[in-house]
């Protein structure tokens, strides 16, 4: 067996294995292994600074870890750029950035990827285009000619999950897409990416902080503290309440620790 498949699964869609990262004195994450199979959606709980979204920028290709190795459908890959994680299916969908509000819904559809007839803009193409695709996965948005910061927060981040699945992304990365959303905005997203769940070809790890919400829709859920994967389980096997006493627990340790070495690493 190849060495850069070797202890991968054939269904894993991505596996990052022993990853860590530093900023200076500070450690971001510490030996996080990970993995996601193909057709699964990922739950990626944690509170504010455990390092989840550091990690999604390592996956992304935004930051290089330090140490480790990340693992792409059996691929060891050494990833240069977000441009290079794009190339092999990995995108991220980021709940502040996902959408120009000054276009259109179609343009931004086709946003850096405009259809065009020489030198002008295709723009019949990409409305028909983003109508059809938008009806195919079950978006609904009546008109895509109107600039997307006259749409709700649920249908910004739904265009913006259709747009990384049109451009044939296989992992889907989705940077706390509920935040600041109402319950029927939320429902939007969750139907959205239990959709995709149902399409099977596409692995998809969610930040969030809403536990309910996240088990509503994931497989399985990993917890992330102090930059270590602490937790791992099928979502049905666990709870909102042992997820909120496992968060306290270690909200509490880390207020002991802090208390006890004031000058410690990272603080």
């Amino acid at each position: 067996m190849d060495e850069s498949t070797k202890g991968t699964a054939p269904a894993d869609a991505l596996l990052v294995e022993n990853v860590a990262k530093r900023f200076g004195a500070l450690t971001a994450l510490r030996d996080v292994t990970m993995r996601v199979k193909r057709g699964e959606v990922l739950g990626l709980l944690g509170d504010n600074g455990a390092g989840k979204s550091t990690l999604i920028k390592i996956i992304c290709g935004f930051h290089r870890p330090d140490a480790g190795r990340i693992v792409v459908d059996g691929v060891e890959v050494a990833l240069r750029s977000v441009d290079h994680a794009r190339s092999l299916g990995i995108d991220t969908v980021y709940q502040d950035l996902a959408l120009v509000n000054e276009l259109s819904v179609y343009h931004n559809m086709f946003l850096n990827r405009e259809h065009r007839i020489g030198p002008l803009l295709d723009n019949r193409k990409m409305r028909r285009l983003a109508q059809a695709h938008l009806h195919d996965m079950g978006v609904d948005i009546r008109d895509v000619t109107v600039e997307a910061a006259k749409l709700s927060g649920g249908q910004r981040q739904a265009i913006a999950v259709a747009r990384s699945v049109y451009s044939q992304a296989r992992l889907l990365l989705l940077d706390e897409p509920l935040a600041a959303m109402g319950a029927k905005e939320a429902a939007v997203i969750l139907d959205l990416v239990r959709d995709l769940k149902d399409r099977g070809d596409i692995a998809i790890v969610i930040i969030a902080h809403n536990y309910a919400q996240a088990l509503s829709v994931c497989d399985r859920v990993n917890v992330l503290q102090q930059g270590r994967i602490t937790f791992d389980r099928v979502s049905t096997e666990t709870s909102v309440v042992e997820l909120t006493e496992l968060m306290t627990a270690g909200y509490r340790d880390r207020r002991r620790r802090a208390a006890d070495h004031p000058l410690a690493e990272g603080r």
